[in-house]
C-alpha cells in the first residue's frame, strides 16, 4: 500500500513537486491552497480540498503526510513548523535520478531533491530546503534551514549557506572562493559568486555585487 501525502501550494513549481511525490513512491489524496477562492476544484486530476487554514481547523494535520511546493522560503518555514507542531510530518523526498553520495548528510525534514540533481560527499543539507533540477552541491559544503537552490545552480566546495538563502537559476559559487553565503541572502539568476555574501544581501551579476538587501 502506497503512503499518502498532501501537497501545499498552486504555484508554478507545484507540478514538479507532485510528480517528486509520486516518483518517491507516494500518492497524492489532495491538495491545499493559502485561501478558499480555488476549493473543489481540481488541478490535473488533484481536488482543491481547501485553504490552509481549513487543513489545520480540521484536524486532518495529525499523523498524515504533507509536501510543501511554495519557493518562498518564509511561507515553507512557517507552515512546516505549524504541521510539525499539530502532529503531521514534512518527509524528505529525493528523486531516483538524483545522486547523493552516501556520505552525505541530508535531513529527513521537508528537504526536496529534485531531478539530476548532484550532492556531494560531506555535504549537509538541513530542514526544509529544496534543491531543484540540475543543480550541484559540491563536496564539503553546508546548506541551512529553510533555502532554495534553483534549477542549474552550482555551489562550489568548502560554503557555508545559511539559513533562508535563495539562490537562483544558474548562480555559480567559485569553490574555495566563496566561503559563506550569510542567512537571507538573495543570490540573483546566472549571478558568478567569487567571495563570501553578507546576510541579507541582495547581489547580482558576473561576477556578483551587491545592489541592495533583503528587508524583512
Amino acid at each position: 500500500m502506497k503512503k499518502t501525502i498532501f501537497v501545499l501550494g498552486l504555484g508554478h513549481n507545484s507540478l514538479e513537486c507532485i510528480e517528486l511525490a509520486i516518483h518517491c513512491g507516494y500518492e497524492v489524496v489532495g491538495l491545499y491552497h493559502y485561501n478558499d477562492t480555488r476549493t473543489n476544484e481540481s488541478v490535473h486530476g488533484y481536488k482543491i480540498l481547501g485553504s490552509f487554514d481549513d487543513m489545520f481547523q480540521s484536524g486532518i494535520v495529525k499523523g498524515n503526510n504533507f509536501m510543501l511546493s511554495m519557493g518562498d522560503n518564509q511561507i515553507r518555514a512557517s507552515l512546516c513548523k505549524r504541521i510539525i507542531e499539530a502532529g503531521g510530518f514534512v518527509p524528505t523526498l529525493i528523486h531516483p535520478s538524483a545522486v547523493v553520495s552516501r556520505f552525505a548528510k541530508i535531513s529527513d525534514v521537508g528537504v526536496h531533491i529534485s531531478p539530476f540533481v548532484h550532492v556531494m560527499s560531506d555535504v549537509e543539507i538541513d530542514d526544509n530546503t529544496m534543491i531543484l533540477t540540475q543543480a550541484i552541491i559540491a563536496h564539503t559544503t553546508k546548506i541551512g534551514k529553510n533555502c532554495l537552490i534553483s534549477l542549474n545552480a552550482s555551489i562550489g566546495a568548502y560554503t557555508i549557506i545559511e539559513d533562508f538563502v535563495f539562490v537562483g537559476m544558474g548562480a555559480l559559487a567559485i569553490s574555495g572562493k566563496v566561503s559563506l553565503i550569510g542567512h537571507h541572502a538573495i543570490i540573483g539568476a546566472n549571478s558568478l559568486l567569487t567571495r563570501a555574501v553578507p546576510a541579507y544581501a541582495i547581489m547580482v551579476g558576473s561576477p556578483a555585487r551587491q545592489t541592495g538587501e533583503n528587508i524583512q
